[in-house]
């Protein structure tokens, strides 16, 4: 069997991704301590701790023995998908990355090239629109099924640069879904904080369809995993019902954990509700 390792891409991928993500933690620090100075009681050391943790998550699941488990065994790979999908993306926002990251690039490049971008009216449009909680549910769920899908996700198996293109449409589905949650500093909220319930509770619902699929089902869903032969079809039927028990419990408590924070914060009478209370869902203050 030919694995997305064995074809000639597969030797950038080692390479240019932890030097990728070195790259943006150095850009990310720079502007957080440049902020830091400026700003001490919004860039403290639990927002640089948190994108550099988001990092970390993704050296770790496209650079790391995960990746390479991946091709062998759709536990890992679901392990994989949690981690783009879910863990770093949450945790990149919360280091609340809009500012260090533009003020960490060279002054002459983010004048020359970034400054313009900023000015062009119909790109605010376009992230403002793409920012919208409907737009990113319903993006980011279109991403998160259509990967799944047998026919892409073996063909993301076996084509690296496909295998690339979801990697990559994983975490922009992940800092999507997350974004009207998280809501990074200097950001508004959309939504007052009460509507990122259902909004959670959705996509929790649609990660439950799924693992319950893998894990009930009867069939190999992709066989890819079974190596044509009866014994290895076992075994990889074996290894489907972990991979949707992983989706299943922790996917899961990702959405329901932020959804019971909130509920709380809703029903205390303490903190009465507000619309910013949605960037406090992992339990970190933000000033208005």
């Amino acid at each position: 069997m030919l694995l997305h390792g064995d074809l000639p891409l597969a030797w950038a991928g080692p390479a240019a991704a932890p030097a990728g993500l070195a790259v943006a933690g150095v850009v990310y620090a720079r502007g957080w301590r440049r902020y830091r100075r400026r700003v001490p009681e919004r860039f403290a050391a639990p927002q640089l701790a948190a994108f550099l943790s988001g990092l970390a998550c993704l050296c770790v699941a496209i650079a790391s023995p995960l990746d390479e488990a991946a091709d062998t065994k759709l536990s890992a790979h679901m392990m994989q998908h949690i981690l783009l999908l879910t863990v770093a993306p949450a945790l990149l926002l919360l280091g609340d990355p809009l500012l260090p990251l533009l003020r960490g690039l060279p002054d002459s490049l983010r004048r020359s090239l970034v400054a313009p971008l900023l000015r062009w009216r119909s790109l605010r449009d376009a992230a403002h629109a793409l920012a919208h909680p409907l737009a990113a549910l319903f993006l980011s769920s279109v991403i998160f099924w259509s990967w799944h899908v047998p026919v892409l996700y073996q063909l993301a198996l076996r084509v690296p640069a496909i295998h690339v293109v979801e990697h990559v449409s994983f975490v922009a589905g992940g800092l999507l879904f997350w974004y009207p949650v998280v809501q990074p500093w200097p950001s508004r909220p959309e939504w007052p904080s009460g509507a990122m319930i259902p909004y959670l509770l959705a996509a929790d619902v649609q990660n439950t369809l799924l693992a319950a699929l893998l894990t009930f089902s009867d069939r190999v869903i992709y066989p890819f995993y079974e190596f044509h032969s009866r014994a290895a079809e076992a075994a990889a039927l074996d290894d489907q019902v972990l991979a949707g028990v992983i989706m299943w419990v922790p996917m899961s408590l990702a959405y329901l954990v932020p959804a019971a924070l909130l509920t709380i914060r809703l029903l205390s009478p303490a903190k009465p509700p507000s619309g910013r209370t949605a960037g406090l869902v992992l339990s970190r203050t933000r000033s208005p």
